[in-house]
């Protein structure tokens, strides 16, 4: 298992894998998103970026997975900004558990019913992938 892994780093196939695995996850994170914040009613202007981000970040995924160029430029660029926006969504959610009645002392509610803690998780870990596929060679 290690060794095929190595093989595929060693002969250039991870930077298409990440590009590809990052198109191909977006979207779906992308509808998850917009339903969620939708149930909120996009109280807040915050709640759009990662909706807004998410269709460049696909295309730069899929162009990526068949252009090196773009897969060193373009990507990382937007991939960047996911994590960063991954970073704001945290910080917010945080923020609106807090601001819920009892915040963090009624835990075991407002984990629950507020803004879910470790969602924009998701946010970091696909921008991730996207960020490590420029570093990968190419392959031949």
């Amino acid at each position: 298992m290690i060794g095929k892994l190595l093989r595929n780093v060693r002969d250039g196939r991870v930077q298409k894998l990440l590009a590809a695995t990052t198109a191909m996850s977006v979207p779906a994170l992308g509808a998850e998103i917009y339903f969620e914040h939708y149930k909120g009613s996009f109280g807040d202007k915050w709640m759009w970026t990662p909706i807004v981000l998410a269709p460049p970040l696909t295309v730069a995924g899929i162009a990526a997975a068949f252009s090196p160029r773009i897969a060193r430029t373009a990507l990382p660029a937007v991939s960047a900004l996911f994590v960063l926006d991954g970073v704001a969504g945290l910080v917010t959610h945080v923020r609106g558990i807090h601001r819920r009645p009892g915040g963090f002392r009624e835990t075991t509610y407002n984990l629950v019913m507020g803004p879910p803690l470790l969602a924009p998780g998701a946010l970091l870990a696909i921008g991730a992938l996207g960020l490590l596929a420029p570093l990968m060679e190419r392959e031949r």
